[in-house]
């Protein structure tokens, strides 16, 4: 079966305003601080475990770092590190000489750097991980775009937010088997060829924004086969939504087996093929 909406084009505004928001998104995705660079994820174990770029430790990091570049050190829920002698680790552009490190927890996690290389720590539930970047990566270095659906304003889709009696959380599972309760404001109702379909948003501490996690038939040949994101704006004051499905984009996890993403929840999943926004890419 084909879902695409009939008898409407695409005007070029609608194409226009698509093809910006792409290239901001692709300039996001390709900076020095975008998924791109994402090249390594060790969780910690409780005590001390070893870091550089030698054989065998156990939390590897890339060259430039020295081979023995320091010492991570877990107590509980909270993380430490220590540079060995001579490995010149910057925080917020100061050297760094050995502390504890804050976890993307409640806000912007510390973040150390070493050439090229930088590294946070972030928290899963109850694991603590290393998250690794670089802004030599291959993948930074080899990219070439991401390949999109035509814009069409057939995809364009009023939507109504309907609210739920009471605030609630909804389950949201991830790819390390995990999952997260996440707040949402409710279901959003919209019609696409001439049948009814649901999903259901979720509101991120200090966005202005609805995010959605969804899958469609797509994702079996065509798009991210765990899915894909999409944001929208707050819903107006008669609970009216614009949900743009041309700006459906691909979630980190297409890019980098090191990323944590969220999946669609429950009901998340849609009966049709959602051919707007950006195709697959990637090898993940």
């Amino acid at each position: 079966m084909t879902s695409e909406p009939k008898d409407k084009s695409a005007p070029e505004d609608v194409v226009a305003a698509t093809r910006a928001w792409h290239a901001k998104r692709l300039e996001r995705l390709s900076s020095e601080e975008g998924w791109l660079t994402l090249v390594g994820l060790t969780w910690l174990e409780e005590g001390k475990q070893a870091a550089g770029s030698a054989p065998d430790l156990e939390v590897p990091l890339p060259a430039p770092v020295p081979s023995q570049a320091g010492t991570f050190v877990r107590t509980g829920d909270s993380v430490s590190f220590q540079p060995a002698p001579g490995a010149a680790f910057t925080l917020e552009g100061k050297p760094f000489t050995g502390g504890a490190l804050k976890t993307d927890e409640k806000g912007a996690p510390d973040v150390l750097r070493l050439g090229s290389v930088s590294f946070q720590v972030i928290r899963r539930g109850d694991r603590l991980g290393v998250r690794v970047k670089d802004s030599a990566a291959p993948a930074r270095k080899q990219f070439h775009g991401i390949p999109t659906y035509a814009p069409s304003a057939a995809w364009r889709v009023e939507a109504k937010l309907v609210p739920d009696a009471t605030p609630r959380t909804i389950t949201v599972p991830n790819v390390l088997g995990m999952q997260e309760e996440m707040k949402s404001p409710g279901t959003l109702v919209f019609t696409v060829a001439g049948k009814e379909h649901r999903l259901v948003p979720v509101l991120e501490d200090g966005s202005d924004e609805l995010f959605i996690i969804f899958g469609d038939e797509t994702n079996r040949d065509t798009t991210y086969g765990a899915g894909r994101f999409l944001s929208t704006p707050l819903p107006d004051k008669d609970g009216r939504v614009v949900v743009d499905f041309n700006r459906a984009y691909n979630p980190p996890c297409a890019f980098s087996r090191f990323a944590t993403c969220p999946l669609p929840p429950r009901g998340n999943r849609l009966a049709l093929r959602v051919e707007a926004g950006e195709q697959r890419a990637g090898e993940h």
